[in-house]
């Protein structure tokens, strides 16, 4: 974190300098400086980020459920952190809709944790629940 931290500085510091430098177009006002860092970008800039990259909004209330049902359907323990296994879902939707090549095969990756290892026929039927629940896309 140190090290990001002291690059961020170092980065403000030379825009800074190289801002002060003058100004060769003369719109610059008496005692102020043209700031040309880039904007920081607040969360609301950033809110359509993984939906862009095709992740789906993380699902609640009987969204969220159905959800769980369709992986519950495969391997009961596969919910019992459920936030890990919406992860998973809202990744897997990005899979699907973004033409992997082995869907199934990358789903059975995807859910094999906690000590659970799925087949690529466990990753078909997930992605089955999933077509239905949360990433009815394609």
């Amino acid at each position: 974190m140190r090290i990001r931290t002291t690059a961020a500085v170092a980065a403000v510091l030379a825009v800074t300098i190289v801002g002060c430098s003058g100004d060769k177009d003369g719109d610059n006002k008496a005692g102020t400086v043209k700031s040309t860092a880039p904007k920081a970008s607040s969360a609301a800039d950033n809110s359509g980020t993984a939906e862009n990259a095709g992740i789906p909004p993380e699902p609640t209330g009987a969204e969220r459920s159905a959800v769980l049902e369709a992986i519950h359907d495969v391997n009961g323990d596969l919910i019992h952190d459920e936030d890990k296994a919406i992860d998973a879902a809202r990744n897997q939707c990005a899979a699907l809709d973004g033409g992997a090549t082995n869907p199934d095969h990358t789903a059975a990756q995807r859910f094999s944790y906690g000590g659970i290892t799925l087949t690529d026929d466990d990753g078909k039927h997930i992605n089955f629940g999933l077509r239905k629940t949360l990433c009815p896309k394609s």
